[in-house]
């Protein structure tokens, strides 16, 4: 179950025995990551709020970058003329990059569909642009990221049968078409994406014509985007066996902790989504016992750590080798989320000092990094539905009218 071709390979390590999750590493030309894995997203080329310090202190392994927004500004020659994203961010770690679809489909007032790509006036300036499968692909790898993501029609969940297999279909030929384009198989992979919505037929006709294309990776897109856990559950239950078990599996756009490890049970390694940022820069937390709104009076006069129970460095081994010896480096005294008070972060927020949208920010990337840290751990000792039932009962999934994500 390993593939050491191309450049980005999986590598298979364990099988937890309850519920068949995968637990491995993922090899890049940037270093080798864990996964199951949460990738922070750097829409712009940074993570609203956290720098790349911290996100190393935090165990991030993957971020993903916009696709869209890179080439809207600064413009992906810039880039390349800089020396790659990599070099041009500061971050020597992996990167992967959507193909910008999403951005350009969202866009509905001022785009055209056609066989060839997507025109549409980009939200910047109203410039007239054109984005195709080939030029997806150029961007990206001018971007020069690790992993990269096939150009597709990013179309909402409760659309027709027709609607929805046209499209599926003129995905498959755009993956073609981008495989064709794709030179740089020796430093950047392309990954596929899935599509079909809540259909059976469509989404397996989706991924066996994907996987005779033998890409390094595959995703599952078109889910998180309104439909019922259980539906999205249902749809990964029936596509995700189809998947090559030597190639990662990554599903797009989510971030709630139920949906995380339901998704790592039904053999996902990768996951990306913007909530935990957005979320926090509003003033939202997650943190091991459920939702907090820091922003509401109740938290005031509250002096009790902000989380007491989740430590801010991560024990990554990325960060173990990137940073050397840990106790040379850590400061163990200091902790955002068990040195500062809720009273402290609430008056924050309410003084508008940016200070506390970056703290809320990092602290949930870092509740989210951390859970996959221990599912990891679960699955290495087989006890992954015994986790699953502590996280949830910890985050307050089981209490009647629970508010969550």
């Amino acid at each position: 179950m390993t593939q050491q071709k191309g450049a980005v390979w999986y590598e298979h390590l364990h099988t937890e025995k309850h519920t068949g999750a995968r637990r491995g590493r993922l090899h890049t030309p940037h270093g080798t990551f864990e996964t199951p894995m949460f990738m922070p997203v750097g829409t712009q080329g940074a993570v609203k709020g956290v720098n790349n310090r911290t996100l190393k202190e935090i165990g991030s392994q993957f971020i993903l970058a916009n696709t869209y927004h890179l080439w809207v500004r600064p413009g992906d020659e810039l880039i390349a003329e800089a020396g790659g994203l990599h070099k041009y961010m500061g971050w020597d770690q992996a990167i992967l990059t959507d193909s910008g679809g999403f951005q350009v489909f969202s866009l509905s007032d001022s785009r055209k569909l056609s066989e060839e790509g997507a025109t549409f006036r980009n939200h910047v300036n109203g410039d007239k642009m054109f984005l195709s499968p080939e030029v997806a692909m150029r961007i990206q790898n001018n971007l020069g990221s690790d992993v990269m993501m096939q150009l597709d029609e990013a179309i909402p969940y409760f659309e027709t049968y027709e609607y929805i297999r046209d499209s599926m279909q003129r995905s498959l030929r755009w993956a073609d078409r981008a495989q064709q384009y794709h030179k740089k198989t020796d430093t950047q992979a392309l990954f596929g994406i899935v599509q079909g919505a809540g259909f059976r037929d469509l989404r397996t006709e989706s991924a066996k014509e994907l996987v005779k294309m033998d890409l390094p990776g595959y995703a599952v897109g078109g889910l998180s985007v309104g439909e019922s856990k259980k539906e999205m559950n249902r749809v990964l239950d029936f596509t995700m066996p189809i998947l090559p078990e030597d190639k990662p599996r990554y599903l797009m756009g989510v971030a709630a902790p139920d949906s995380l490890i339901d998704s790592v049970i039904r053999g996902v390694d990768m996951f990306d989504c913007v909530l935990p940022t957005r979320v926090g820069r509003k003033g939202t937390l997650m943190t091991k016992r459920g939702r907090v709104v820091i922003k509401n009076s109740k938290y005031k006069n509250d002096f009790s750590p902000i989380d007491s129970d989740l430590e801010y460095y991560s024990k990554n081994p990325i960060r173990t080798n990137q940073f050397g010896n840990l106790a040379q480096y850590d400061l163990p005294s200091y902790s955002p989320y068990q040195n500062l008070s809720r009273s402290y972060l609430h008056h924050l927020f309410n003084a508008n000092e940016l200070l506390g949208a970056q703290i809320a920010s990092e602290h949930n990337l870092r509740y989210l990094l951390n859970l996959m840290e221990e599912m990891r751990t679960a699955i290495e000792e087989d006890r992954l539905l015994e986790f699953r039932e502590q996280i949830l009962e910890d985050y307050g999934y089981n209490k009647a009218n629970a508010r969550l994500f």
